[in-house]
């Protein structure tokens, strides 16, 4: 079942509008995919507006990793998430979205795409800290 996500049937202050059409098959979503970490890699393939494919990704254990020294990538395992900018409760779920920050096998690194939009995890390592982990 998706999610309407168009204009709803309230006025400010509270009463209903007069509902003038039906909901349109454009006005539906998606729940938020929240890729986390697990032993194997699992994506789902949504079909979206005009016939296309959009691949989510579910569960995942590996990042591509750029090193910018180098200017190399790699894929490597990640060990954990340490931080979210968006929202604390996500990092603290093992929630991996952009801008989170994760210790892989490489080093810190921080997420450069969206894992729920792209089915895929790319990082770049942070440069004053990959030696760590």
């Amino acid at each position: 079942m998706g999610f309407y996500q168009g204009p709803d049937n309230r006025k400010i202050t509270g009463g209903l509008k007069g509902k003038h059409r039906d909901k349109r098959k454009y006005e539906i979503g998606n729940p938020p995919t929240l890729t986390t970490l697990s032993a194997e890699d699992i994506r789902i393939k949504d079909r979206t507006l005009g016939g296309n494919f959009k691949v989510r990704l579910k569960y995942t254990t590996t990042a591509n990793v750029l090193d910018p020294a180098t200017n190399t990538a790699k894929r490597v395992k990640i060990l954990e998430v340490l931080e979210t900018p968006a929202n604390k409760e996500l990092a603290r779920r093992g929630i991996i979205i952009r801008g989170a920050k994760i210790r892989t096998e490489a080093g810190l690194a921080v997420v450069t795409s969206r894992p729920g939009q792209d089915g895929v995890i790319n990082a770049v390592l942070l440069k004053n800290e990959s030696q760590g982990s």
